[in-house]
């Protein structure tokens, strides 16, 4: 048989997948043959932060994830960006293997959107190679998954203002669109989920934000025996782990799990309703929750916030230290100190008079 026609015999009777793929790594991962990736080129590459988060939530997308969670939060240059799902998620045996080149679960089910070519098993292998550090932190089949990305924005620029929510619009059909804004992390989010009628919901926000939304919504999900006589985690859902969690120490444990990193007094914050759950990105669009809510979401999550009984006695505190300076310069206080907290920076304000 000639090699055209055996070429053709086999693709009839393979349905063509023998020649795409050149390694069945098994529970429907494969690695693609390398004409067949670059037969799925992508529009464009990583160039910027924005473009990982587009990245990941196609990937979320093909997964059949109903729900995304991306938390974020940026020390210096350092933006470190965490990713949950409730998707078909990622057997053990594949949480390295998948940041190789044309790996993919996608071998019948390429797609092509507004944003390029998907499906080639280049994704993660390219935002692994743009990163400081990319790894799944949990999934396995039927579970979802958390993966932790760290990025170096000195090597991978993103958007200066990362706070504005973009403006969103009406078009002649009656669906929403982003009309103007930066194309900050934010817009490049939600313009993902007003992009389809069926595109996941997408959640973004803080650490400890993005911790009390998966603690509500777990808590709606689960039945009170799940809540009550659950004795492995690891068998539930990623995203509804959090909802049996006993106390704060357990929350914050099992957050750490899933790239939450918080503080135990952070996880009582959350028990105790003070740090609300967020809305999702189209519900903000739509009006449904305040917007002013998404202004603050690429703060750093660090920031402080002190309880009022103890601003008064770290007050008291510094009036009694006070007294050595005004002993030594015959200075003396017309008020007690003032002590305000803004960011990750306290500031004691001392309103003297000299004697």
């Amino acid at each position: 048989m000639a090699d055209g026609k055996l070429i053709d015999f086999i693709e009839q009777v393979s349905g063509g997948s023998h020649l795409r793929v050149e390694e069945n790594l098994g529970n429907g991962f494969v690695r693609l043959r390398s004409e067949e990736a670059e037969r799925r080129q992508a529009k464009h590459d990583i160039r910027q932060v924005e473009d990982i988060i587009i990245e990941m939530l196609r990937n979320a997308r093909d997964a059949k994830a109903t729900t995304v969670y991306i938390a974020t939060t940026k020390e210096g240059d350092v933006r470190t960006l965490t990713v949950i799902d409730d998707g078909e998620g990622i057997p053990p045996q594949l949480h390295e293997r998948i940041f190789e080149p044309r790996v993919t679960s996608k071998l019948e089910t390429m797609l092509e959107d507004e944003w390029g070519v998907h499906g080639r098993g280049m994704a993660l292998f390219s935002i692994k190679s743009n990163v400081t550090r990319a790894r799944v932190l949990s999934s396995d089949a039927g579970l979802g998954s958390a993966l932790a990305l760290e990025v170096d924005t000195g090597l991978l620029p993103e958007k200066t203002d990362q706070s504005t929510f973009p403006l969103v619009e009406k078009d002649d059909e009656g669906k929403l669109r982003v009309a103007k804004g930066p194309h900050n992390i934010l817009r490049a989010a939600l313009e993902f989920a007003l992009a389809y009628r069926k595109a996941p919901d997408v959640y973004l926000g803080s650490p400890s934000a993005i911790a009390a939304t998966l603690l509500e919504q777990g808590q709606k999900r689960l039945t009170s025996d799940d809540l009550l006589f659950c004795d492995d985690t690891d068998t539930l859902p990623i995203s509804q782990r959090l909802a049996v969690c006993a106390d704060a120490a357990d929350l914050m444990h099992n957050c750490s799990r899933i790239g939450l990193d918080i503080s135990e007094r952070t996880a009582h914050r959350i028990l105790s309703g003070q740090i609300t759950p967020l809305a999702s990105l189209a519900e903000m669009a739509r009006g449904e929750r305040n917007r002013k809510a998404a202004a603050d979401l690429m703060k750093d999550s660090r920031g402080l916030k002190l309880a009022k009984e103890d601003v008064e006695a770290f007050s008291r505190e510094m009036e009694r230290a006070f007294e050595m300076l005004a002993e030594r310069y015959y200075l003396s206080m017309t008020d007690t100190p003032r002590v305000t907290v803004k960011g990750d920076t306290i500031t004691v304000r001392f309103p003297i008079e000299k004697e």
